[in-house]
């Protein structure tokens, strides 16, 4: 009887894992992202790409930069890269100077999921 009762309660804890399975894989994960992340750039990029590990909805997601002095730096609407679901592309609305940089982001997945981190860049 003791033998039963473990393998009932084995098979509850595999069922209940495969269900939550799918769950923690439809979220949006950062994957990449140019500038990458802790790196230094010579050149002011004029978009900000990010690409992650799910399609997103452009309309729900967004960034926020700040520049040296914790400045809020101005970007153009957030875009969908038209061949790939899973790219965010942001351009932006002046040139980057010399200093640090802070990407504050959040996406939520084409299947409603939200997520949201930040990284962080350095223009020469």
């Amino acid at each position: 009887m003791v033998n039963f009762t473990k393998r009932i309660a084995t098979l509850a804890i595999v069922i209940a894992t495969l269900g939550a399975s799918p769950a923690v894989f439809a979220h949006a994960h950062l994957k990449t992202q140019y500038p990458a992340a802790d790196k230094e750039v010579s050149t002011a990029p004029k978009v900000l790409t990010l690409d992650f590990s799910e399609g997103i909805e452009p309309q729900f997601s967004g960034i926020k930069l700040t520049g040296p002095a914790e400045t809020i730096i101005q970007t153009g609407k957030v875009e969908r890269n038209a061949q790939d679901e899973k790219q965010m592309i942001v351009p932006l609305e002046s040139a980057l100077k010399p200093g640090a940089y802070t990407v504050e982001w959040h996406v939520v997945s084409v299947d409603g999921h939200k997520t949201q981190g930040n990284y962080h860049f350095t223009v020469k």
